[in-house]
């Protein structure tokens, strides 16, 4: 599914069929997502190109927060000083985009096969609302399904001076940079804990593997500008 389409197509996959159709100078998208669901829009003089790919998985079902909390299935120990690699899974969220001729894409649409939920991180007067997700932590690259799942590969570097048991990863997604090839999709992140309470995440622009694209990121097709990019874990690992 993820490619660049040139109007008209259709493409089905998953009880999903999205269909761009040419009717003069304009151009009309429809989406049929489990045989129930529509999703129709009327592209007015446009003939651009149409872009589907993996998007930060904090979009859905509307915009309430650009973090993802990974929630360990088992927790995960480090000695002090140490720094060890771990693999999580994250949900996939994909969008549609449609380019200009300047070579510029606006997203037209987002989806998703993944459940969603949110959750609270830290208290109710400063706690943070997260995109929630449980994850199992593989020592190995995890197999996944590509419409469902990408893996997040987890540097994590114990600063402090104890032994650390990590139950959670908070993601910012401002910084996510998501690259996919013909079955799977990924992303490079780091979590450096500073102490007991205190940890901060990142993410790298290189790919998990050179052969992988990366993917529009949803946040840079709209032209804004985050203030940070970093996650700060500041209520608990």
């Amino acid at each position: 599914m993820f490619d660049i389409y040139q109007p008209p197509f259709t493409i089905e996959t998953e009880d999903t069929v999205i269909t761009v159709e040419k009717h003069g100078d304009d151009l009309i998208y429809k989406r049929m997502f489990h045989g129930e669901e529509e999703t129709e829009l009327l592209l007015l003089n446009n003939d651009g190109d149409i872009l589907i790919n993996p998007i930060e998985p904090v979009n859905l079902p509307k915009k309430l927060t650009s973090f993802l909390l990974v929630d360990f299935k088992r927790p995960a120990l480090i000695r002090p000083g140490d720094r060890k690699k771990i693999y999580l899974t994250f949900p996939v969220e994909i969008g549609v985009f449609i380019s200009d001729k300047s070579g510029n894409h606006e997203v037209i649409d987002t989806f998703t096969y993944s459940k969603i939920k949110f959750t609270l991180y830290g208290s109710h007067n400063q706690g943070l609302i997260c995109r929630y997700w449980e994850s199992d932590v593989f020592t190995e690259l995890p197999q996944t399904d590509i419409l469902y799942e990408g893996y997040i590969e987890l540097d994590i570097i114990n600063d402090s001076s104890h032994m650390m048991e990590v139950t959670k990863a908070v993601l910012n997604a401002y910084g996510m940079k998501i690259y996919y090839g013909d079955k799977r999709l990924g992303m490079k992140a780091s979590m450096r804990i500073i102490n007991k309470l205190l940890a901060e995440t990142d993410f790298s622009t290189y790919p998990t593997t050179s052969r992988f694209k990366r993917s529009m990121e949803l946040y840079t097709s709209r032209k804004f500008m985050p203030i940070g990019t970093k996650g700060i874990m500041e209520f608990g690992l």
